[in-house]
C-alpha cells in the first residue's frame, strides 16, 4: 500500500498542524509514514508545503513530482503551484480563499484567484472546490480552515483510513480551549463535501 498527500498553502495557514494530524491519523491506523516540509523565505505568507508519505512501498521523504494521490490546497495561486507533483487520475481539494502575495516583482502580473480556479475546474473536473477560510469562520474562527480542509477530505471519502481515527486525532491534539470550533469547522466540512461527493 502506498498513498501520497500534499499540502500545499502560505505561512500562518496550518498546513504543518494538519500534516502533522494526518500523520498520526495514519499511524493509528497502523501504517508507516515518513513526512517533510518546504518552507518559503517568508514564514508568514511565503509557500508551504508538507509531503506525507504513507505505506511502506515509499522511499524518501519527499513525493515525487507525479506521484501525489491527493493535493490539498489551502489557498488557490499554492495549489496551482503544486501540481506538478499530482499523479493522473489524483484528487484535488482547494480552498478558493485567496491569499495575495504579500510582494510581487515589478512587471510581474496581477493576482487573478479567479483565473486560477476557473484553470483548475477545467482540468481537473472532479476537484472539490470550497472556501474553507469563510466556512470556518461562520463556525467561529478562520484559522480552523486547515481542519476544515481536513473534514472535507474525510467527507470526499479521499483518505486511506477512517475518519473516526483522524476525529481521534483532533480530540487527541487540538488544546481544549479551541476543540469545540475545530470540531464544528471539521463537521461542517465533513457533511457539505459527503453531500456533494454522494450520487
Amino acid at each position: 500500500m502506498k498513498y501520497d498527500i500534499l499540502i500545499a498553502g502560505v505561512g500562518g495557514q496550518g498546513v504543518v498542524l494538519a500534516s502533522r494530524l494526518l500523520a498520526l491519523a495514519a499511524m493509528k491506523a497502523g501504517f508507516h509514514v515518513s513526512t517533510a516540509e518546504t518552507i518559503g523565505m517568508s514564514q508568514r505568507e511565503g509557500s508551504v508545503s508538507s509531503h506525507i508519505r504513507i505505506g511502506d512501498e515509499t522511499s524518501g521523504s519527499l513525493i515525487p513530482i507525479g506521484q501525489a494521490d491527493l493535493l490539498l490546497g489551502l489557498e488557490p495561486a499554492e495549489t496551482v503551484r503544486n501540481l506538478p507533483f499530482l499523479k493522473e487520475g489524483g484528487k484535488v481539494l482547494v480552498n478558493t480563499h485567496a491569499i495575495p502575495p504579500a510582494s510581487r516583482p515589478p512587471g510581474s502580473p496581477e493576482y487573478d484567484p479567479a483565473a486560477l480556479l476557473s484553470f483548475l475546474c477545467a482540468y481537473y473536473p472532479d476537484i472539490f472546490c470550497s472556501d474553507f477560510t469563510e466556512l470556518a469562520d461562520d463556525v467561529g474562527t478562520y484559522r480552523a480552515a486547515n481542519v476544515a480542509m481536513l473534514g472535507a477530505a474525510a467527507g470526499a471519502r479521499v483518505l486511506p483510513f477512517k475518519e473516526e481515527i483522524l476525529k481521534e486525532i483532533l480530540d487527541a491534539e487540538i488544546p481544549e480551549k479551541y476543540r469545540a470550533v475545530n470540531d464544528a469547522a471539521f463537521e461542517r466540512a465533513r457533511k457539505c463535501i459527503r453531500f456533494i461527493s454522494d450520487p
